[in-house]
């Protein structure tokens, strides 16, 4: 479904928020049917042919060289993750081999619960949670069983449990767009996953909110984020979320949220984190299930 045609979808929203004044070029058509620039437009500012540039938007040319990205990458005015992005999206037509399950590692898990003083996740290249420590729960999904076999997926929960998603995020758009972000990477990255794939039209038949943010192509490489959290027990706290990766990781990754020392978010983090090692370990089901 989705890397046959990610790179002109993408190449297309990238188009369609420029347009001639912007680049110095006269509308020649009074009235144009669609938003943006035509491909007859940016083929000659890249210096290709607009065959050529039609044949690449239609998935046709795998062995488009760095140099022709670049070039587009300027016309289109591309900032870097988004360069970057364009460029693995090229790539995918050239190495569509299939990747393994995923499978967390021992040392991943042993990392996530070493982080006793912060909320703490590992996640997979599909959003999944594949271990938090309890912090980690109490802050993201205190309705799901802290120790079931089967942990949320964040951006299935963001999509698809709007009421809550929308309570915890102040800023509830913000972080959807970062989970499509996310999403598109990872399709960037490992093309013949298809759990990945599946992921996405799951969401594209279930949820028009990501359908129609899908469509906007938000790009990202989601390494750092700050974002405000609004928990019912202790307020609004403002924390930064920091995704690391190890080279063989396969896209997975570990995801430590911190707040600013001597903040009033740091002080309402301690607590949050008091209240959890006050409490035996939750183990009930997910709410409705």
């Amino acid at each position: 479904m989705y890397p046959g045609s990610a790179l002109g979808e993408f190449l297309r929203s990238r188009r369609a928020r420029l347009s001639p004044e912007e680049l110095g070029l006269s509308h020649g058509v009074r009235h144009r049917r669609v938003a943006g620039l035509r491909r007859e437009e940016v083929a000659p500012l890249a210096g290709v042919s607009v065959g050529y540039y039609t044949r690449l938007e239609q998935g046709q040319s795998p062995n488009v060289s760095d140099d022709v990205l670049d070039a587009i990458a300027r016309v289109l005015r591309l900032d870097e993750d988004e360069v970057r992005h364009l460029h693995r999206l090229a790539r995918v037509a050239r190495a569509r081999e299939r990747v393994r399950p995923e499978r967390l590692r021992p040392g991943i898990r042993l990392m996530v619960d070493s982080f006793a003083g912060a909320p703490a996740i590992a996640v997979g290249r599909r959003g999944d949670i594949l271990a938090w420590n309890r912090p980690a729960h109490a802050l993201l999904a205190p309705h799901w069983a802290f120790d079931a076999e089967e942990r949320p997926n964040f951006i299935l929960m963001d999509f698809l449990e709007l009421d809550f998603a929308r309570r915890l995020y102040v800023d509830w758009p913000g972080k959807a767009r970062d989970d499509i972000a996310y999403l598109q990477g990872s399709l960037s990255r490992f093309p013949g996953d298809e759990g990945v794939t599946g992921l996405v039209e799951e969401l594209l038949v279930r949820s028009p909110e990501f359908r129609e943010m899908w469509s906007e192509h938000p790009v990202s490489n989601c390494a750092s984020i700050s974002r405000d959290y609004r928990h019912p027990e202790v307020g609004v706290m403002t924390l930064t979320a920091e995704l690391l990766r190890t080279p063989d990781d396969e896209g997975q990754g570990v995801t430590v949220f911190q707040a600013e020392p001597g903040s009033p978010s740091a002080e309402r983090l301690g607590r949050l984190i008091e209240l959890v090692a006050a409490r035996p370990v939750p183990s009930h089901r997910l709410a409705g299930a």
